[in-house]
């Protein structure tokens, strides 16, 4: 899952950064509401973690740019400031939560993860489609309720393929997913085919039907009715 951390306090910044890789979770970092609307605007998240007091603008005015741009990432707001107005504004604008300076780094995390839980997955601990099942809180996946081993990319893919059923990924889009802003560095996106033909195997050979399928000249896209 990719979070996308609006943060100028360098300290802590690292510390919400070093917890969250730990925990599975890819975290980018944005330290002035300039580098943040450059990130938003280019690519996607599944949680936002937006601090209202940047240097060079008021948090808070980024909800309304992703509300024009009609975007629908989760948005917790991390504030100092303890104003019940701050609150209201930031949840009437658009934020799905709200944590006050100083907290505990395990209380962000499962934020976060009911965050994601709710918008994506409609609450659920466990994700079933047919024979197969997805624990999210263990991080594991079987078939026939028999385990099959993901490596760390593979199960984002699956996570990020079910949270967009029926809808068309491109390459770019799933390389972005995986590497983030570093996407744009690489010269090609060969390791995004690599990724998903070792996913759509180990499925199929644990006997798993053919969510996953083909797009030819467009992407990919998981199917289910």
């Amino acid at each position: 899952m990719k979070v996308l951390l609006i943060e100028d306090e360098k300290a802590l910044a690292n510390s919400i950064v070093d917890y969250l890789s730990a925990e599975s979770y890819r975290c980018e970092v944005a330290r002035s509401f300039a580098q943040a609307l450059e990130k938003l605007t280019a690519f996607q998240y599944d949680c936002i973690l937006l601090d209202i007091g940047l240097p060079d603008g008021n948090g808070l005015q980024l909800l309304d740019v992703l509300k024009k741009q009609g975007k629908e990432e989760g948005v917790i707001i991390i504030s100092a400031k303890d104003s019940l107005d701050d609150k209201i504004r930031g949840l009437n604008t658009g934020a799905d939560d709200y944590l006050t300076k100083p907290f505990h780094l395990s209380e962000l995390t499962a934020r976060i993860y009911s965050l994601i839980r709710r918008k994506q997955f409609r609450n659920a601990n466990i994700v079933k489609q047919g024979e197969l099942e997805i624990d999210l809180l263990g991080k594991t996946v079987s078939v026939n309720e028999k385990n099959i081993q993901l490596t760390k990319k593979e199960f984002e893919l699956l996570l990020y393929f079910i949270g967009n059923k029926n809808r068309v990924l491109s390459k770019s889009n799933l390389a972005e997913h995986l590497s983030g802003d570093l996407a744009d560095l690489l010269d090609n996106h060969d390791f995004v085919y690599a990724h998903v033909k070792n996913l759509k195997k180990k499925l199929n050979d644990a006997g798993c039907k053919t969510y996953l399928k083909t797009v030819y000249g467009t992407g990919y896209k998981w199917e289910q009715h």
